[in-house]
């Protein structure tokens, strides 16, 4: 009598894990897709025929294209392990180490997913969705930087705390990233060891 009713719940959890894989496919798709034509080219038909489902299919996982946009957009957040960040920010309450923890997610998250950051802008020079998905994005970051910042003992900052935010988006954002490894040869490593020096320097009046 107990084996009826497993099955069938094995069976839900099955075709959860089914669904999530299927979704999973269609952001790869979507992904390179938009990478590779651009997003304005890349149709929802492409998107299906890559992924290898019907184009009801991709309705059904993401909507439209813009929602596979914003699908993407999510997932590069999750790419750069915003848990991580958490973690090592709580493990090094001093301002150095923090702004080392903050410009190591920034460049795990431009080197793992700054196409995807590149496309939303690009997309959104057209559609305002996705435009106001990229000024969030960018909203998002400021907050996050100013919980830290915010957060040290008064006179830490040698800026004010706007100024402070302006300068480390000066400094930290995809277009340095992409001219310093793409343009000039740099590693990952380098650039976020020199984004660590440069912002220690700038907003703390210290060299590390």
């Amino acid at each position: 009598m107990t084996e009826e009713p497993a099955r069938r719940r094995y069976d839900s959890l099955r075709r959860t894990a089914q669904a999530q894989q299927t979704s999973a496919e269609i952001a790869r798709a979507a992904r390179a897709l938009f990478v590779a034509k651009g997003w304005a080219a890349t149709t929802v038909r492409d998107v299906a025929r890559e992924a290898g489902v019907s184009v009801p299919t991709v309705y059904a996982a993401y909507g439209n294209k813009n929602g596979l946009t914003w699908a993407l957009a999510d997932a590069a957040d999750l790419s750069a392990d915003i848990s991580r960040l958490l973690a090592d920010l709580e493990a090094a309450p001093e301002p150095p180490r923090q702004l080392a923890a903050m410009t190591a997610y920034d460049r795990r998250l431009f080197e793992r997913a700054g196409e995807v950051i590149v496309l939303l802008r690009e997309a959104g020079r057209t559609e305002p969705e996705l435009a106001q998905a990229y000024r969030d994005a960018r909203i998002r970051a400021d907050d996050a930087h100013r919980q830290v910042l915010s957060a040290w003992p008064a006179g830490t900052l040698r800026l004010d705390l706007p100024t402070a935010l302006d300068v480390y988006a000066a400094i930290c954002n995809i277009d340095v990233y992409t001219e310093l490894t793409i343009e000039r040869g740099w590693s990952p490593e380098r650039v976020e060891k020199w984004w660590a020096d440069v912002v220690t320097r700038e907003l703390l009046g210290e060299t590390r």
